[in-house]
């Protein structure tokens, strides 16, 4: 059975709290949530399954300084991938947007999170349908999916339960 690694970046607690709520409900295969501002690359290398979270910030930007946020994140983390190697390991992305207030860029931040391990070697699971969902454009579609679960804790709080039920529901064969 494969260890699962949670990761996530955060300012205000909402992409955290979905993080341990990943965490409680696949149980003791996956280590505690981690934010990534705590972390180095070979922390993530430690394990088969990595499920990694994000919020988008501003004009489509990853959590970080740059960003406004009042500590370091995922925009600091990124370039210490340059020399990583990530294949042969296994990442689901989830990430945290506002289509409403943000339709231009709606959770770009896990497109930019997928490019970037993409670039190193990683293979993707849990990708999702647009469907359902109100937003002009997004870095995180392809193919006509997102490339990981989307919740918007804003507009359609609601839906987030089930949405990530089914995600998991999808993902779990990964680490079983």
């Amino acid at each position: 059975m494969a260890k699962v690694g949670i990761f996530f970046g955060t300012d205000t607690g909402n992409t955290r709290k979905v993080a341990k709520a990943i965490a409680k409900q696949i149980g003791d295969v996956a280590g505690k949530p981690d934010n990534i501002k705590n972390v180095g690359v070979d922390d993530l290398l430690a394990y088969d399954v990595l499920i990694l979270g994000s919020p988008t910030y501003g004009d489509g930007e990853l959590p970080g300084l740059t960003a406004g946020t009042s500590t370091e994140s995922w925009d600091e983390f990124l370039p210490n991938l340059a020399s990583a190697d990530f294949a042969g390991k296994t990442i689901a992305l989830f990430g945290l947007g506002d289509q409403a207030g943000y339709p231009g860029n709606f959770v770009d931040a896990i497109g930019m999170l997928y490019d970037a391990f993409a670039d190193c070697g990683a293979q993707f699971i849990g990708f999702t349908s647009t469907e359902g969902y109100e937003f002009d454009s997004s870095k995180a579609v392809m193919d006509d999916q997102f490339v990981g679960l989307v919740l918007d804790e804003d507009n359609q709080k609601h839906l987030s339960e089930a949405r990530l039920a089914g995600w998991l529901t999808q993902i779990e064969s990964s680490w079983a």
